[in-house]
């Protein structure tokens, strides 16, 4: 994680920014806003993307994936005072802006609204869109928090409502820190209660390294991203996760039919998400190159481990599955995409399409190199064959030559 600090400037707050490398969606925020004291105030970190459904100018809908948030700015954020509550404000893009409201009783304090504004005047994202302007989306929340406390929620939540849907995971907050210190209690989310798993007390110390235990080969699952009506991405692939932390190292077969997908579409990049109970996500980033190829380009991974830890780890700097635009990818034996040294995928009968589907379909599959080495060894051993008879046939007609020479000597 890179971090850029902004220090403290008299009669504003402190703002702290860090960005996930390598997360098309998964651009981490936080701030630390200070009151005039310079103590901290309120305390807030979390993820966020929106996906909008709109309307075209020829009477179509298409959904966009609003994540790339660009330069982020927190003017009209504040503590709070006795007229009004804390507010965390948010500015990105060519007019979206993000409004999170917090009050206070007695013994708790509540979020008690979130607001999103996107501006469908911008062609750049919103393309042919029928109605252009600011939309504004509210949504009530009051969920309510022990005073003292710092709200955590890791899980995936969601809001829908008005052809929007709001996505938020890894959420840290506090709206009233005491004493300039945020806290060291954390009340967690309902989601966070049920899907946590609870640590294992181990009664012996673990070896420095341990081997972890072989898998079946896991099963192919089928996920497919839609853009308005139409498939905009289709993949298919057995997924097995090899993970190492803490110098001990698991396998991980993924059950697609316990594995949800959703994602996005644009012209020069693509996303596939996959989350289930224990993987909050395992993103999939897709990517255009000289116009006419794509590629897999990032990797992106956020899941709980068995002993209640969260293993995360993103890397943008990805070249696998490369296929010509218009074509599918497809490998039918095993292949590794080394995201880091921590964390491997070996993928099986692998076929992906993330850009020009047609009809719900995949297009002529271009083989990976792995497919083609074994269509190499029987040639290989075939034209050896050959080789020999040749060599077998040359020796006999040869012999059969100097027999017939031997005779004509009499």
């Amino acid at each position: 994680m890179v971090c850029f600090r902004l220090f403290p400037v008299p009669g504003s707050g402190l703002v702290l920014v860090c960005l996930v490398l390598g997360a098309v969606q998964s651009y981490a925020l936080e701030l630390n806003l200070t009151d005039s004291g310079k103590a901290t105030c309120l305390y807030a970190k979390w993820q966020m993307n929106f996906t909008v459904r709109y309307e075209t100018t020829n009477k179509t809908y298409k959904t966009v994936t609003i994540s790339d948030r660009g330069t982020v700015t927190y003017n009209g954020s504040i503590c709070g005072d006795d007229q009004n509550g804390p507010k965390i404000a948010v500015q990105f893009g060519p007019g979206f802006s993000w409004i999170a409201n917090f009050s206070k009783a007695a013994s708790t304090y509540s979020i008690d609204s979130i607001s999103f504004s996107y501006n469908t005047g911008d062609n750049t994202t919103f393309p042919d869109a029928e109605d252009k302007g600011i939309i504004t989306v509210d949504e009530l929340l009051a969920i309510k928090i022990p005073l003292n406390d710092l709200f955590r929620c890791n899980s995936l939540s969601t809001l829908e409502k008005n052809d929007v849907v709001q996505n938020y995971w890894d959420v840290l907050v506090q709206a009233f820190v005491q004493n300039g210190t945020v806290s060291t209690n954390e009340f967690l989310c309902d989601e966070d209660k049920t899907s946590t798993v609870a640590p294992t007390i181990h009664t012996t110390v673990p070896s420095p390294t341990t081997t972890p235990t072989p898998k079946e080969k896991p099963e192919a699952g089928t996920y497919s991203v839609n853009n308005g009506n139409d498939t905009c991405l289709l993949a298919t692939m057995g997924l097995q996760l090899n993970i190492t932390q803490d110098k001990v190292a698991s396998v991980i077969n993924i059950n697609p039919n316990a594995t949800h997908s959703t994602g996005s579409c644009r012209s020069h990049t693509a996303l596939l998400r996959l989350n289930s109970s224990t993987i909050k996500y395992l993103d999939f980033v897709f990517a255009v190159k000289n116009e006419n190829r794509f590629y897999l380009k990032e990797v992106n991974v956020s899941m709980y481990l068995v002993n209640g830890s969260v293993f995360s780890i993103a890397n943008n700097n990805l070249s696998y599955w490369d296929a010509p635009l218009g074509s599918s990818y497809m490998c039918n034996k095993e292949q590794t995409v080394s995201v880091s040294g921590a964390f491997q995928i070996n993928t099986f009968d692998l076929r992906v399409q993330p850009f020009n589907v047609t009809q719900g379909k995949y297009s002529t599959a271009q083989d990976c190199s792995a497919d083609d080495d074994n269509f190499l060894v029987p040639i290989a051993v075939g034209a050896a064959l050959a080789g020999v008879l040749i060599l077998v046939l040359l020796a006999y007609f040869i012999g059969l030559k100097r027999h017939h020479a031997g005779y004509e000597q009499f």
